[in-house]
């Protein structure tokens, strides 16, 4: 696959690069290529992240950073059978937990809620770091949710990370989970409290809390820019335009060309008139002295 030339591989974490090095330095380059276009493709374009990933890993298979790569990859086309297998090949390479919560999630992905629940209180979670507790704990409210356990769910979701006014990365998120949680089960007042407080910790854009809470509220957004389309002439309304113009002309060119007619008629028949006239004033006038000898 292409890659643009401003991209040098450079662009990737040192740990990454470090792990690179185990390999010749040609093929570092071009696996550490293909690793800046996955992470630079998978949110806008997930299929051709997938592509790269599918690349790198037929480069450097033996590499754990390729094969978690390729399992991010292949979870954002929703290939959670292949992001799980390349998950748990990075964890047996690397032996680290990071990877815990997604993999879960790809069980809830494949149908198999109850598996995602068990990893939920596996010891493996003791070992996450506070991010991936909050991680593994949003991926347990979903599979309570898969199993329509709506007020298992919220209640999962109940924490100090939630209760707290500090806003932190996963913030914004777990505040939208549980207010989309408590409008599930029903409870719009508190779920719209909720939704404003993930409003407030969302800096970056990345929920529709804003969307949601508007909803709520009742409130509808116009598309401006869906209006002045509509407001524009289409091309069927200025070819309309141009035939009814056209007619309009032919129309106008008709009753003048008839007036012409008309006048052109009435000028030969005003001149024959004269014509006959002057004929018979002519006649009148020769026929005058033969009357007078006759006297």
């Amino acid at each position: 696959m292409p890659i643009p030339e401003d991209v040098t591989g450079d662009e990737i974490d040192k740990d990454v690069r470090q792990e690179l090095q185990s390999l010749p330095k040609t093929l570092a380059e071009d696996v550490a290529r293909n690793l800046v276009m996955v992470a630079r493709l998978i949110d806008e374009d997930p299929e051709g992240a997938y592509g790269y990933s599918r690349v790198a890993l037929r480069l450097a298979s033996r590499v754990a950073a390729v094969r978690e790569a390729a399992g991010f990859a292949a979870y954002a086309n929703q290939k959670y059978s292949e992001a799980l297998a390349e998950f748990r090949a990075a964890r047996r390479m690397t032996g680290t937990v990071e990877l815990w919560p997604v993999m879960a999630d790809c069980e809830r992905g494949l149908g198999r809620p109850e598996k995602a629940l068990d990893m939920a209180g596996a010891p493996e979670v003791h070992k996450l770091d506070k991010a991936g507790q909050v991680e593994m704990r949003l991926v347990a409210a979903g599979a309570r949710r898969d199993m329509g356990q709506l007020d298992a769910a919220i209640v999962t979701l109940q924490s100090p990370e939630l209760a707290s006014n500090s806003v932190q990365p996963w913030t914004a998120r777990l505040r939208y989970a549980y207010a989309d949680a408590l409008l599930a089960a029903g409870r719009e007042r508190e779920a719209r409290e909720w939704f404003a407080k993930a409003v407030e910790a969302d800096r970056d854009g990345s929920t529709d809390a804003s969307d949601r809470l508007a909803e709520l509220d009742g409130v509808e957004f116009v598309d401006a820019l869906a209006e002045d389309e509509t407001d524009e002439p289409s091309e069927a309304d200025e070819s309309a335009e141009a035939v009814e113009a056209s007619e309009a002309t032919e129309a106008a060119e008709s009753t003048e060309a008839a007036e012409a007619a008309e006048a052109s008629e009435t000028a030969e028949a005003t001149e024959a008139a004269e014509a006959t006239e002057v004929t018979e004033a002519a006649e009148s006038t020769d026929a005058s002295p033969e009357d007078g000898d006759k006297d």
